[in-house]
């Protein structure tokens, strides 16, 4: 199972990385969604999990971009909400795509059962 962790934030990428290689996921990384995209289109991957507050490609737009090309695709939002803390974020990527969304921070359990929830879906 191939998944794919965009976010600017490079700590957020290696601790999601870390919990997902120990449960035998295979994980590549993007630090923003122009790079997520690109990694997509030449080797494509099972599951996406994008935040959406980066520099660059923010999440949401990556998402509509990602399901214009990949319908199937299964993708999970997560957010911290920014500076402000604004969770509306979260719920706007759902009308434009996301499978699922998780907030930030969230715990391993929750990471994983999102996971589960979104691939069985």
């Amino acid at each position: 199972m191939r998944v794919l962790i965009i976010d600017d934030e490079e700590l957020a990428r290696f601790a999601i990385r870390e919990i997902l290689e120990n449960a035998h996921y295979d994980v590549e990384e993007a630090e923003n969604g122009r790079i997520g995209v690109k990694k997509q289109v030449e080797t494509p991957f099972d599951l996406i999990i994008t935040d959406l507050i980066m520099p660059e490609k923010e999440g949401i737009e990556t998402i509509i971009e990602l399901k214009s090309m990949f319908p199937n695709l299964k993708i999970i939002a997560i957010s911290g909400g920014g500076r402000s803390r604004n969770m509306d974020f979260l719920e706007m990527s759902e009308r434009f795509g996301a499978n699922q969304v998780l907030a930030k921070p969230f715990t391993e359990q929750q990471l994983l059962e999102t996971i589960k929830t979104t691939l069985n879906s």
